[in-house]
This record gives C-alpha cells, structure tokens and sequence, in this order.
C-alpha cells in the first residue's frame, strides 16, 4: 500500500487496454469564458432525471413557485428530488418527450417563468466542517444533486457508503470529443471544486484524493493545483489523452492500477469516483444552499457560431439554447445530445435539458458524416483491439443479432461502457453499440419479468402454505385429546368388558365378534402409556339387542301368517266370498244381454235352438237327480254349522236362483220377440245343429260335474251353523232343486214335442213349437220366482219354534220336524244339503246365460 501511495504521489500512471485517438475539436467552444442565456419561455421540468424512482409531486397546475422550490420529495431509495429552475407559475403537468433516444414520454412539469428570477429562502453554512456527517448527507440529498458526467447515480448514496475508501478519484478528464464543460468549469470555479472535494473527504475520509486530467487541458491543470496547494491529500494527476480515459473503470485503472470487478463496483476495492461537475454542484448546497437547478452545458458544432458553454437552467428546452448561440441548421440537419462518441441522436429539440446533459452538438455533414449501409463483417478483429473493457465485440454482436441472451452474459456484455469505440474503428460500418444497448435493454426487461415470476411464485406459494395451515388448524381443532380417566373409570370400562366377553361366549357368532371386539379393546386398556379412546360397548351391545328381537318379530310374524292361512274361514271370508259370487252373477248376465243383442235369427238357426233347449233341459234333469241323490248320500258327514253364516249361505243360494230365472226369462223372451223369423230349415244345417247342441249339452254335464266335486272335496270349507236354521235351510233348498226339476222337465217336454228327424221342418211347425217352448219357459221362470219370494220369511225362523210352512205345503212336514232336536249326522246332512243348493244354483245360472 505504501509503494502504490508512492508512486501516486511520484505521478505514475498505467496504462488500459485498447482506446482510440479520435479527432479533439475542443477549441471550438472552449476559448471562450462561460455565458448565462436568457429565461427561456417555457420550462419542461422532467420528474425523473436520474437513477432510481420518482419523487412524490408537491405542486398543482396553476400554482406559482420560486426559484429552488422543490417541486418533488423523495419517496423511496435512491430519489432524489427536483426543485424549480425560475419563478413563475406551473402552467402544466403532463407527459413530454424525455432525453432519451425514443424520446418516450416523462411526466414533466411545464413552468412559465415570471421574469423575476425570485429565489426561495436559502440556508447558507459558511463552515461546513462544523455539520455532522448526517447532516451533510441530509443536505446533498435535499438539494436533489445526482452524477452529472455519466448515469446520474444519486451522489447522497455515494457520499453515505459504509464500506472504507481508500481513494477518492475525481473524473476531470473529459475525454469526449468536443466537450469541455468541465473544462472550463475548473478554470472558472476551480476554487469551489476544491470546496465540494473537502466536503467529500469529510464524509468519507479517505487516504488520498486523485484529480485525474487529461493533459490537453493545461489551463484547467494549472488552477487546479493552484485551489488544491493547501491540501495535502489532493493530488492533481495529468493522465495521456486517449479515448476513453474518461471511463470509470479506465480511469481507475490509469490512475490506481486496480481493476473493478466485473460484476461488482469501485467501493468493493475501496474507490470511489465523482465528476467535477457533482462536486461543484455539492459546494454550492452546502456552502450557499442552492438545489440543482442549472449546469454547464457545451453547445458546439459547425452549425452554430458561437460555440461555448452556457449555464443553461435544467428544462430549458435544446432550440432554445441553439437559437441564443447562432444555429444555423443545414439539410437533413441532426443534433446529438452528447458527444459524437457516446451520444444519442435526438428526435426533436423540444426537449428540456436534465442533469445528465453535457454537451448539444449540431454537426454538419463533412464534420459528421451519415453512417453508410452496414456491410459484412470482415473479421478484422479492429474492434477487439480497441474495446477497453478487453471484450470480443464481433461475437457479442452475433450473440445479439441471434438474441442468444445466456451466451451475451456469458461474455460479460454488462462490462461494455459503450464507448463507441468498436464502432469507430469498423470499416464495414456495423453499428456495434447500437446492438448492445438493444440487448441490454431486452435481458433488463427478461430479468425484471422473471423477478416478478418469481415474487408472484413466492406469494402464492405463501399463500398455499397459509391455507394448508389453516385447514390443519380448522381440523385439529375438532381433535380434541380425551381426558385422562381415573383408575376407577378404567376398572368400570375393563368390568363393561368383561361382562360383553362373558355373554359373547354363550351367543351365536355376532356375539363371538363382540366379544373379539372386546378382547382387542381390554389389550389397549392394559397399555398404561396409550390414550384409551372414548368406549363404545354399551352402544354396540344395544344394536345387537335390537338386532336380535327385530328377529325374533319377525319370525313369530311369518308364523303367525302361516297359521292364518290354514285357519278356518270366519264370517268375514264368507262374506267376501259372497261378494265374488256376486260379481261373477254379474258378469253373467251382462255376458246373456250381449248375446240378446244378436239380429234375428231365421229357421235353421231357430232348430238348432230347439235342440240345444232340448239338451240343456235334459242335462238339467240329470243333474237334479244327481244333486238329490248326493245331498241323501253325503247329509251324514256334515259337521254343525252356524247359524248366522247358515243364513248368508241361504241368501247366496237364493240370490243364485233368482239370477238364473232371470236367463230363462230374457231367453224366452228373445224367441217371442219375432216368431215370424222362423223359416224353413235345411236338413243338414239341422244336424248341424243338433251336433252342436249335444256338444254343449256334455260341456254343461262336465262343468256340472266339476262344481259337485268341488263341493264334495272340501267339506271342511262350509262353516257350522246352527242345526234349527240348517234344517229350515236345508228343506227350501230341497225344495227349491224340486221345482227347479219340475220346470226343467215341462221344458223338455216342450223340446221333445218339436221334430228330430233330419228331414226338413215346416216353418209354421216350427214358429208353434218355438212359441209353446216360450209359454213353458216362461211358466218355469214363473214358478222359481214364486219359490224365491217365499225364502226370506222362512230364513226367519229361530231356534226356539218355526214359523209354520204354509207357503211351502210340499215342505210342511219337513219345517214342521225342525222343531225336534237334530242329531249329529242331521246336522252335517244339512250343511252338505246347503253346499249342494249353491252349486246348483250357480250351475243354473251358467245354463240359463247358454239358452240365452
């Protein structure tokens, strides 16, 4: 450390790889002392001329403002307020074309200045060495001053680093073509650069302070040395003029032999650089008070003709200060703000000055000549041989070019300062730099995209976890731990235990799996460590118990319904069973009008009527016998029977009866209807006929049959009754089968009387025969209504004495022996003779719906 020191201080200097000796063209604007222009019309305040956020506004339009008014206050890290340039009033607030290459619009606050020039109050420090180091930062940064030779870094940030410096290095070397602003600011106020050094060294206390300039500056040299000769610590250093020397890391470099980092920056090695223009800006807050509000700016150019350095008041617009120095613009005239290195091109001249803004060129066409059309590039390697930051700019252009941004950071594009210098020495006229700042620009916007990717992962990732954490919680909240049960619960739990095991041994294979249950729950409560969990014993041993008697219902239910079934029918069922008979007689004459409905027939169909009469009432007589005969055969089987249901059987029978009168009688009715139908009958049809009647005829005989078997198979269905009422039932229904025999036989008496032969039948023979058959029948229906109306007087008789028999003399011996006690065998006799009567009725009917 102490060699390097000595050798500073001898005034040695190192060399940098590459630069370029471009032409000076500084004696152009730097003979002449600085002017001040007039106030300009309009003033375009750009909020953000700096590194770092905008402040926050504190004006509104048409308010009026004083000269140093701050118009913004710091609002977040690294802002630095602006503050207004002149007094008058602000006109508008709105965006204008900031000082950038795409002239992009910047909020900006327009003031009309007054004329007057009033400045706010100032608070001047005549010794500053008394101000504490917070104080001092306080003041630089309040004053709004930012880097004035380069990024426009916030210089209170500079001022306030908490790393140790070791050299403070002052760029005053102003390398650039055609600029020399600083320059002259040093031969005019070298005094004051020296003020805003000491300041410097106060906040930072560094061992040596180095003031490097380029040696074609040999006024600016001299009055530095003269200000500094009081102060050790300052070293004036005339460096060699070569482009860029001017960088900062060239410059480090030049004047300390250390190299800054690639990615880090000149306080990490333990420098730190200011331009002579900051410092200066830094005397005038502490020493007079002053904000930023104005700066040297150089406006040079063969275009203008009178080339020099104005202090120009920050957003004062560029024409103005091209028209106060004589511009005279030629065809397709340009003006670059800058130097003809490192500017930029502007696309418009109404555009404010900022506090980065060091020089207004307005070059004409010989002194600045139009790039031509870019050519191939011819791998001269020129470039590489010029570029100070010791970079390979041919493949970083093609890097570029491909957009292969991993690979341009790969080659430390960041390091470029673009000096301009590989595009100066390009003979195919590539504009290199123009590259860079392109892909610059696009990794920036790349990398800030991916920061906000990653925040917003970031946050939702925080919020899942938060969400997952509050579900566990919702959860755990309803898990609460089972409080500790005494040694007496433990012994009630393990007794419920024993008692369920106990009664599982006895029962069936639910009970076995209680009692595993069981087993498995009294293991757990032996495991003094464990937590017992809430027992459910008691709950599962009373499902089981309802299980069980759901069982047993049910089984006691299904015997129940079995006994039921083969249970003797009670008076209930006898009465539903008279209600199906009922419905079936129903159904049978409704099927006997279908048939009366039929046109009239003619003669041959009239025989075949006879003879199928002729066979139904010759069948009928058969059956009386047999009914006669099975009710003297069976009487001495039947059971007693009950008096009531002796009665509804009784009503059935006549019921029957009555129905089947009333088929002979629509029967005997349809042939009288149309006597004069009968015509003479073929002797085949006939036959014909006559098959067809016996036919039905051995149908009749066969369900006849069928009902008595029916009846005789299951004796056990008739129910006891009383053995009084049973006689009187028995005695009308035998009585009732007598008549009903007596009409059959005058039927088929009637029936014989017509021809039989198969030779043809006369027509007026044939309508007498049918009219007799008609009277007969007619008779017969007669007789049985007469017997039914006699039946409900004699169902009347009770148990005590019956009424006497005189509307029945042919049964007066037989109601008149009720009165006697009956024996047993009477009276099954009696309820095997009501049995008979039913099924006879109802054969009855079935023959009458035939005739029909």
């Amino acid at each position: 450390m102490d060699k390097l020191l000595e050798q500073i201080k001898k005034g040695t200097v190192w060399a940098f790889p590459g630069g370029i000796h471009p032409p000076q063209q500084k004696s152009l604007s730097n003979s002449a002392s600085i002017t001040r222009l007039p106030l300009p019309d309009k003033l375009i305040v750009a909020l953000k001329q700096h590194i770092g956020a905008n402040g926050k506004l504190l004006v509104e339009k048409g308010q009026h403002v004083l000269k140093g008014q701050p118009l913004t206050a710091p609002a977040a890290n690294w802002s630095v307020p602006v503050h207004a340039p002149s007094s008058g009033v602000v006109t508008d607030i709105a965006p204008m074309p900031s000082a950038h290459p795409s002239a992009l619009p910047e909020l900006s606050v327009i003031i009309e200045p007054d004329g007057k020039d009033e400045w706010v109050a100032l608070n001047k420090n005549k010794n500053p060495a008394e101000l504490s180091h917070d104080e001092l930062i306080n003041i630089i940064h309040q004053a709004g001053i930012s880097g004035m030779g380069g990024a426009g870094f916030p210089t209170y940030v500079k001022a306030d680093t908490k790393q140790p410096i070791e050299f403070l290095i002052v760029n005053a070397v102003e390398c650039e073509p055609y600029i020399t602003a600083d320059d002259v600011l040093m031969r005019e106020h070298a005094k004051e650069v020296i003020q805003g050094i000491e300041i410097m060294q106060q906040l930072l206390n560094p061992t040596l302070c180095i003031v490097g300039i380029e040696d074609n500056k040999p006024e600016a040299i001299a009055a530095m040395k003269q200000a500094a000769e009081h102060n050790s610590k300052i070293i004036i250093q005339t460096v060699p003029t070569i482009y860029p020397s001017g960088g900062e890391k060239q410059l480090i470099k030049l004047l300390t032999n250390r190299e800054v980092p690639s990615i880090g920056i000149p306080a990490d090695i333990g420098i730190l650089v200011h331009n002579t223009g900051t410092l200066f800006a830094v005397q005038q807050a502490v020493y007079e008070g002053k904000p930023l509000i104005e700066r040297i700016v150089t406006v040079t150019g063969n275009t203008i003709h009178k080339p020099g350095n104005v202090w120009a008041l920050l957003g004062t617009e560029i024409k103005h200060l091209l028209d106060c120095q004589g511009f005279s613009p030629v065809p397709q005239q340009s003006v670059v703000m800058g130097g003809p290195m490192m500017g930029f091109t502007l696309p418009t001249v109404r555009i404010g000055i900022v506090k980065t803004t060091n020089c207004i060129l307005a070059p004409d066409h010989k002194e600045l000549a139009e790039p031509g059309p870019e050519k191939a590039c011819i791998r001269c390697s020129a470039c590489a041989d010029a570029c100070p930051a010791s970079l390979l700019p041919q493949q970083l252009q093609w890097f570029a070019k491909s957009k292969e941004y991993d690979k341009l950071q790969e080659h430390n594009l960041f390091d470029c300062i673009e000096c301009g210098a590989c595009a100066y020495v390009c003979p195919s006229e590539i504009p290199l730099v123009q590259y860079y700042r392109v892909a610059k620009v696009e990794i920036k916007e790349q990398q800030a995209d991916k920061i906000k990717a990653d925040r917003a992962k970031e946050r939702f990732d925080a919020r899942k976890e938060r969400l997952d954490r509050e579900q566990e919680e919702r959860q755990n909240r309803h898990k609460r731990k089972p409080a500790a049960k005494s040694a007496d619960e433990k012994q009630k739990v393990a007794d419920a235990l024993a008692r369920v095991k106990n009664k599982a041994d006895n029962g069936d294979e639910k009970s076995a799996v209680a009692a595993t249950i069981a087993r498995a729950k009294a293991k757990k409560l032996g495991d003094q460590s464990a937590e017992l969990e809430p027992d459910n014993s008691e709950v599962a041993k009373d499902r089981a118990l309802r299980k069980e008697q759901a069982r047993k219902y049910k089984e006691q239910k299904s015997q129940k319904d079995e006994s039921a079934e083969t249970a003797p029918v009670d008076d209930k069922k006898s009465a539903v069973a008279a209600a199906i008979a009922r419905s079936k007689a129903k159904k049978a004459a409704q099927a006997s009008d279908e048939s009366q409905s039929d046109a009239p027939v003619d003669d041959k169909k009239a025989a075949v009527a006879a003879a199928i009469a002729r066979a139904k009432a010759k069948k009928a007589a058969q059956a009386s016998e047999v009914a006669e005969q099975t009710v003297s055969e069976e009487s001495q089987s039947v059971a007693p029977v009950d008096d009531k249901k002796a009665a509804v059987a009784a009503a059935i029978a006549r019921a029957k009866a009555k129905k089947a009168a009333k088929a002979l009688e629509d029967a005997e009715q349809s042939v009288s209807e149309d006597p004069q139908s009968v015509a003479p009958v073929d002797d085949k049809k006939a036959a014909v006929a006559a098959a067809i009647a016996r036919a039905k005829a051995k149908k009749a005989a066969k369900a006849l049959e069928d009902a008595e078997q029916s009846v005789s198979e299951d004796p056990q269905s008739v129910e006891p009754v009383d053995d009084k009422k049973a006689a009187v039932a028995a005695a009308i229904a035998r009585a009732k089968a007598k008549k009903a025999a007596k009409a059959l036989e005058d039927s088929e008496q009637v029936v014989s009387e017509a021809p039989q032969s198969d030779e043809p039948v006369d027509d007026k023979k044939a309508a007498v025969a049918a009219a007799i058959a008609r009277a007969k029948a007619k008779k017969a229906a007669k007789a049985l209504e007469d017997t039914e109306q006699t039946q409900p007087q004699e169902l009347q008789v009770d148990s005590a004495a019956p009424k006497s028999a005189e509307n029945n003399t042919d049964d007066s011996s037989v109601l008149i022996n009720a009165d006697k006690p009956k024996s047993a065998d009477d009276n099954k006799k009696a309820a095997v003779a009501a049995a008979i009567a039913r099924a006879k009725a109802k054969k009855l009917q079935k023959e009458g719906n035939n005739q029909s």
